[in-house]
């Protein structure tokens, strides 16, 4: 395991470091939603914006620089945002040194959110399940379901890209002969 995603819980973040060993990357949607909380109502769309603008760089490099000017350049009007910005800017940009392909998966905890709400959802519809094995076998057929679509439909991470993030050197991408 090399990166933990969730939000600012301090209890998940000394497990990531202890057990895991893991970096830990605080999910981008929550920080945005703490950090609005900052913002008066009429301006945190300005201030969403502004924020973003670290997100949409090329580089780790250019999204530091550009987190520490946009938290300067809040820092008169908004003295709160940009301390919280000061203190969050390598929990929420920790991603970046991760390849670049995958970060759409993993600056957020918004895919697993969707599968957790798709699992309630389902579990709900049923209500009263006639032993513990019917619902193992509900909630099993619906996270294979989406293992297959992450894995085939809409490739949620290469398999290679991860290979190369292995620490075991016996990890290769498998190679699919020609055809």
């Amino acid at each position: 395991m090399k990166l933990v995603i969730s939000d600012a819980h301090e209890g998940l973040k000394a497990a990531a470091r202890k057990v895991f060993g893991a970096s830990w990357q605080r999910c981008c949607v929550h920080f945005m939603r703490n950090a609005m909380a900052h913002a008066g109502v009429k301006q945190r769309g300005m201030v969403a914006a502004a924020i973003r603008t670290a997100f949409a760089q090329e580089t780790e490099k250019d999204a530091h620089a550009e987190w520490r000017t946009v938290a300067d350049r809040l820092r008169e009007r908004f003295p709160k945002l940009a301390a919280l910005m000061d203190d969050a800017e390598y929990d929420v940009l920790a991603y970046m040194s991760f390849p670049k392909s995958h970060w759409p998966q993993i600056r957020s905890t918004n895919p697993i959110e969707r599968l957790n709400l798709e699992v309630k959802r389902r579990t709900n519809v049923v209500q009263i399940f006639p032993n513990e094995a019917a619902i193992v076998r509900l909630v099993g057929a619906l996270l294979l379901e989406q293992n297959d679509e992450w894995a085939v439909c809409r490739r949620y991470m290469s398999l290679e890209t991860l290979a190369r993030l292995s620490d075991d050197a016996d990890v290769r991408p498998m190679a699919i002969p020609a055809a």
